[in-house]
């Protein structure tokens, strides 16, 4: 009889070693994001009664800014598909123009609390006349990249890139990458219109 239970308590020792082992353990999947399709690369030339012109994406929208305080020749570059946008703001140099490029630089710098690092590209284009700087802000912060260009003599254009979303590095990433060759493309084909 002993030999009985002792192979009755084997057997069910197996029985629940079997029982455990094939039993449905959960693991939680990573987190993922959602798979961006993005376009083919296009643009088409802004040719408006603006003293500017550059090309822009065949994928977004040039609209007038109306919003209050808006000077003339302000415009936002709207990118819906990846709703964003470029703020663009036009000024006259009156010999002003170390006080607006501090004014370009310190709203840049304004994101250095969230930022984890600011770049910066300096942008010369002795033919076009065009200079100016281009900050690549990283990070979770508001915008992500901002710039300015000016003829140092007339002209100055600020731009200001914006996710109309909350910000999120590891999500917003390869949207970023993409629209920021379309923001240098901007910067590359600008030129002014008298000069």
């Amino acid at each position: 009889m002993r030999r009985n239970t002792q192979i009755f308590i084997i057997f069910i020792g197996i029985l629940l070693f079997v029982t455990q082992a094939c039993e449905n353990v959960y693991t939680p999947k990573p987190h993922g994001y959602l798979r961006t399709d993005f376009p083919e690369k296009k643009y088409k030339i802004l040719d408006t009664i603006y003293p500017y012109s550059f090309e822009y994406p065949v994928y977004s929208n040039i609209k007038q800014d109306k919003s209050k305080g808006a000077e003339a020749y302000w415009s936002n570059l709207v990118i819906p598909k990846f709703n964003a946008i470029i703020y663009l703001s036009y000024k006259n140099i009156e010999n002003n123009l170390q006080i607006l490029e501090e004014d370009s630089r310190k709203l840049a710098y304004k994101h250095s609390i969230k930022a984890d690092a600011i770049n910066t590209t300096i942008w010369n284009s002795e033919e076009n006349k065009v200079y100016g700087v281009l900050y690549e802000i990283k990070g979770d912060v508001a915008s992500q990249l901002q710039f300015y260009l000016t003829d140092s003599t007339k002209h100055f254009v600020r731009g200001a890139f914006y996710f109309n979303l909350k910000p999120n590095k590891d999500s917003l990433a390869p949207s970023l990458e993409f629209l920021k060759q379309d923001v240098n493309h901007l910067i590359e084909s600008f030129k002014w219109k008298n000069n």
